[in-house]
Protein backbone atom coordinates (compact mmCIF):
# COMPACT_ATOMS: atom_id res chain seq x y z
CA UNK A 1 0.00 0.00 0.00
CA UNK A 2 2.71 2.51 0.98
CA UNK A 3 5.13 1.73 -1.87
CA UNK A 4 8.18 1.66 0.42
CA UNK A 5 11.04 -0.21 -1.25
CA UNK A 6 12.16 -1.66 2.10
CA UNK A 7 10.47 -1.93 5.48
CA UNK A 8 12.02 -0.42 8.59
CA UNK A 9 14.63 -2.76 10.05
CA UNK A 10 13.42 -4.83 12.97
CA UNK A 11 15.88 -3.26 15.42
CA UNK A 12 14.96 0.39 14.69
CA UNK A 13 12.83 0.89 17.81
CA UNK A 14 15.49 -0.64 20.04
CA UNK A 15 18.02 1.76 18.53
CA UNK A 16 15.94 4.86 19.38
CA UNK A 17 14.13 3.74 22.54
CA UNK A 18 16.66 5.32 24.93
CA UNK A 19 16.34 8.60 23.03
CA UNK A 20 12.56 8.81 22.94
CA UNK A 21 12.67 12.45 24.13
CA UNK A 22 14.73 13.33 21.03
CA UNK A 23 12.32 11.40 18.82
CA UNK A 24 9.43 13.42 20.27
CA UNK A 25 11.26 16.70 19.62
CA UNK A 26 12.18 15.58 16.11
CA UNK A 27 8.60 14.51 15.46
CA UNK A 28 7.34 17.93 16.57
CA UNK A 29 9.62 19.63 14.03
CA UNK A 30 8.55 17.17 11.32
CA UNK A 31 4.87 18.04 11.76
CA UNK A 32 5.72 21.70 11.22
CA UNK A 33 7.78 20.85 8.13
CA UNK A 34 4.99 18.70 6.70
CA UNK A 35 2.58 21.63 7.00
CA UNK A 36 5.15 23.91 5.38
CA UNK A 37 5.63 21.51 2.46
CA UNK A 38 1.90 21.38 1.70
CA UNK A 39 1.58 25.16 2.07
CA UNK A 40 4.51 25.71 -0.28
CA UNK A 41 2.84 23.55 -2.94
CA UNK A 42 -0.35 25.60 -2.57
CA UNK A 43 1.66 28.75 -3.33
CA UNK A 44 3.50 27.21 -6.30
CA UNK A 45 0.67 25.23 -7.87
CA UNK A 46 -2.50 27.24 -7.16
CA UNK A 47 -3.73 26.91 -10.76
CA UNK A 48 -4.05 23.13 -10.46
CA UNK A 49 -7.63 21.96 -10.14
CA UNK A 50 -8.60 20.97 -6.60
CA UNK A 51 -5.06 21.16 -5.27
CA UNK A 52 -5.30 24.19 -2.95
CA UNK A 53 -8.40 22.89 -1.16
CA UNK A 54 -7.05 19.38 -0.67
CA UNK A 55 -3.61 20.49 0.42
CA UNK A 56 -5.10 23.05 2.82
CA UNK A 57 -6.62 20.09 4.67
CA UNK A 58 -3.14 18.64 5.11
CA UNK A 59 -1.76 22.00 6.28
CA UNK A 60 -4.48 22.26 8.94
CA UNK A 61 -4.11 18.66 10.08
CA UNK A 62 -0.31 18.83 10.26
CA UNK A 63 -0.52 22.03 12.31
CA UNK A 64 -3.00 20.33 14.63
CA UNK A 65 -0.50 17.48 15.03
CA UNK A 66 2.25 20.04 15.69
CA UNK A 67 0.14 21.63 18.45
CA UNK A 68 -0.60 18.23 19.95
CA UNK A 69 3.10 17.40 19.89
CA UNK A 70 3.80 20.66 21.72
CA UNK A 71 1.27 19.52 24.34
CA UNK A 72 3.00 16.14 24.64
CA UNK A 73 6.37 17.82 25.11
CA UNK A 74 4.94 20.17 27.72
CA UNK A 75 3.27 17.33 29.63
CA UNK A 76 6.59 15.49 29.74
CA UNK A 77 8.63 18.62 30.61
CA UNK A 78 10.60 18.34 27.38
CA UNK A 79 11.77 21.61 25.87
CA UNK A 80 11.33 22.06 22.14
CA UNK A 81 14.81 22.78 20.93
CA UNK A 82 16.59 22.88 17.61
CA UNK A 83 17.97 19.55 16.56
CA UNK A 84 20.36 18.59 13.84
CA UNK A 85 17.95 17.06 11.35
CA UNK A 86 18.50 13.63 9.88
CA UNK A 87 19.79 13.87 6.29
CA UNK A 88 16.71 11.95 5.17
CA UNK A 89 14.48 14.73 3.84
CA UNK A 90 17.26 16.81 2.28
CA UNK A 91 18.63 13.77 0.44
CA UNK A 92 15.18 12.83 -0.78
CA UNK A 93 14.35 16.41 -1.83
CA UNK A 94 17.63 16.52 -3.78
CA UNK A 95 16.09 13.91 -6.11
CA UNK A 96 13.36 16.34 -7.22
CA UNK A 97 13.90 17.29 -10.84
CA UNK A 98 14.19 20.98 -11.66
CA UNK A 99 12.02 21.28 -14.78
CA UNK A 100 8.23 21.45 -14.76
CA UNK A 101 5.99 19.49 -14.93
CA UNK A 102 8.38 16.78 -13.64
CA UNK A 103 9.18 18.93 -10.61
CA UNK A 104 5.51 18.99 -9.62
CA UNK A 105 5.24 15.22 -9.94
CA UNK A 106 8.39 14.68 -7.88
CA UNK A 107 7.28 17.07 -5.14
CA UNK A 108 4.02 15.17 -4.77
CA UNK A 109 5.74 11.79 -4.73
CA UNK A 110 8.53 12.80 -2.34
CA UNK A 111 5.90 14.16 0.05
CA UNK A 112 3.98 10.90 -0.35
CA UNK A 113 7.03 8.77 0.47
CA UNK A 114 7.86 10.85 3.55
CA UNK A 115 4.27 10.40 4.73
CA UNK A 116 4.51 6.66 3.99
CA UNK A 117 7.67 6.25 6.06
CA UNK A 118 6.16 8.30 8.88
CA UNK A 119 3.06 6.12 8.73
CA UNK A 120 5.17 2.98 9.07
CA UNK A 121 7.20 4.46 11.94
CA UNK A 122 4.05 5.59 13.78
CA UNK A 123 2.71 2.05 13.53
CA UNK A 124 5.90 0.76 15.15
CA UNK A 125 5.82 3.41 17.86
CA UNK A 126 2.15 2.69 18.55
CA UNK A 127 2.99 -0.95 19.20
CA UNK A 128 6.29 -0.50 21.02
CA UNK A 129 6.08 2.65 23.16
CA UNK A 130 5.51 1.80 26.82
CA UNK A 131 3.11 4.70 27.44
CA UNK A 132 -0.53 4.02 26.59
CA UNK A 133 -1.44 7.66 25.89
CA UNK A 134 1.50 8.13 23.55
CA UNK A 135 0.96 4.75 21.90
CA UNK A 136 -2.70 5.62 21.25
CA UNK A 137 -1.66 8.94 19.72
CA UNK A 138 0.80 7.18 17.39
CA UNK A 139 -1.85 4.70 16.34
CA UNK A 140 -4.10 7.64 15.48
CA UNK A 141 -1.31 9.30 13.50
CA UNK A 142 -0.71 6.08 11.57
CA UNK A 143 -4.11 6.49 9.92
CA UNK A 144 -3.64 10.22 9.25
CA UNK A 145 -0.27 9.64 7.56
CA UNK A 146 -1.71 6.85 5.41
CA UNK A 147 -4.42 9.28 4.29
CA UNK A 148 -1.80 11.92 3.45
CA UNK A 149 0.16 9.38 1.40
CA UNK A 150 -3.03 8.50 -0.48
CA UNK A 151 -3.87 12.17 -1.04
CA UNK A 152 -0.43 12.99 -2.48
CA UNK A 153 -0.32 9.93 -4.74
CA UNK A 154 -3.93 10.59 -5.76
CA UNK A 155 -3.06 14.14 -6.79
CA UNK A 156 -0.14 12.78 -8.80
CA UNK A 157 -2.47 10.36 -10.60
CA UNK A 158 -4.94 13.15 -11.34
CA UNK A 159 -2.29 15.29 -13.02
CA UNK A 160 -0.04 12.65 -14.64
CA UNK A 161 -0.51 9.32 -16.44
CA UNK A 162 -0.65 6.29 -14.13
CA UNK A 163 2.35 4.62 -15.79
CA UNK A 164 4.51 7.71 -15.32
CA UNK A 165 3.47 8.03 -11.66
CA UNK A 166 4.17 4.35 -10.93
CA UNK A 167 7.57 4.40 -12.62
CA UNK A 168 8.72 7.56 -10.85
CA UNK A 169 7.29 6.42 -7.50
CA UNK A 170 9.30 3.19 -7.77
CA UNK A 171 12.48 5.14 -8.63
CA UNK A 172 12.01 7.53 -5.74
CA UNK A 173 11.17 4.68 -3.35
CA UNK A 174 14.65 3.26 -3.97
CA UNK A 175 16.15 6.71 -3.31
CA UNK A 176 14.05 6.97 -0.13
CA UNK A 177 15.79 3.90 1.31
CA UNK A 178 19.19 5.42 0.48
CA UNK A 179 18.13 8.66 2.18
CA UNK A 180 16.99 6.73 5.24
CA UNK A 181 20.32 4.89 5.47
CA UNK A 182 22.21 8.20 5.37
CA UNK A 183 20.93 8.86 8.90
CA UNK A 184 22.32 5.61 10.25
CA UNK A 185 23.77 6.93 13.54
CA UNK A 186 21.29 9.67 14.40
CA UNK A 187 18.30 8.86 16.65
CA UNK A 188 15.51 10.48 14.66
CA UNK A 189 12.08 9.51 13.41
CA UNK A 190 13.56 9.12 9.94
CA UNK A 191 16.87 7.51 10.88
CA UNK A 192 18.00 4.11 9.72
Amino acid sequence: MLNLAEPTRASWFASIEENLDLILIDHTHLEKRAASTALSMIFHYTGRSGLPRRLSEIVCEEMEHFTRMLDILETRNIELQKLKPAPYASKLVSEIRSNEPERFLDKLLVAALIEARSCERFSILGKEVDDRELADFYEELFEAEANHYTLYTGLAREHFPEKQVKQRLDELADKEVEALKAGRDLPRLHSY
